[in-house]
């Protein structure tokens, strides 16, 4: 085969079911587990929920780079890698609410635009797919850190109340995050959709 065929070929086709899409549908699966866990009395409890939650979270670093270092991005990744992070931390924000421990308000806010945006993607989809930004990225780690310290049972640890305000000022930041990368989403759709559309006519 000489050196123009081999350019010309295609790339081969990237498998659905590869590592990294199978770890993403396995933190979508320990979702009703980790919830479970929550609603159990004991520190034993905290600390499984606890922990549950960190490895369902590492997991998606884990899918992501795999994906990029061995070529298995898929649009089944690109879609459900962030609607697994949203039915994570959304299950653990709620629960928290309900238990008490955060605001429903912040609640609310975050999981109005998570799913906003999720129905967003699904809906300018025919024109392409918006995979995550960095700030979407900067926004799930300040999520992650800290429902993971909420998670935490810090009655274990000195400084109790020191470290209740640290996750009530995470939150916070992850929250403003939150919202300004909803509004950079919300700016790009129209413009891929605007750019698609001219591009048709």
């Amino acid at each position: 085969m000489s050196n123009h065929d081999a350019a010309a070929s295609p790339a081969p086709r990237v498998p659905l079911w590869n590592i990294a899409n199978v770890l993403t549908v396995s933190r979508l699966v320990m979702v009703p587990l980790f919830v479970w866990f929550m609603f159990l009395d004991g520190t034993g409890w905290q600390l499984a929920s606890f922990s549950l939650f960190v490895l369902a979270a590492v997991t998606d670093r884990v899918d992501g780079e795999l994906a990029r270092r061995r070529n298995l991005v898929t649009d089944f990744g690109k879609i459900a890698d962030p609607i697994a992070d949203k039915a994570l931390t959304g299950a653990a924000l709620v629960v928290l609410s309900i238990q008490g421990d955060l605001w429903w308000w912040v609640t609310l806010a975050i999981l109005a635009r998570e799913w906003g945006i999720t129905a967003l993607r699904f809906a300018v989809i025919r024109y392409g797919v918006m995979p995550a930004s960095q700030g979407g990225k900067l926004k799930t780690v300040l999520q992650i850190v800290a429902i993971s310290i909420y998670l935490f049972p810090l009655h274990l640890l000195p400084f109790t109340g020191v470290l209740e305000w640290v996750a009530h000022l995470t939150m916070g930041a992850a929250l403003a995050v939150t919202l300004w990368t909803g509004a950079v989403y919300v700016v790009d759709a129209v413009r891929l959709a605007r750019k698609k559309g001219e591009a048709s006519t």
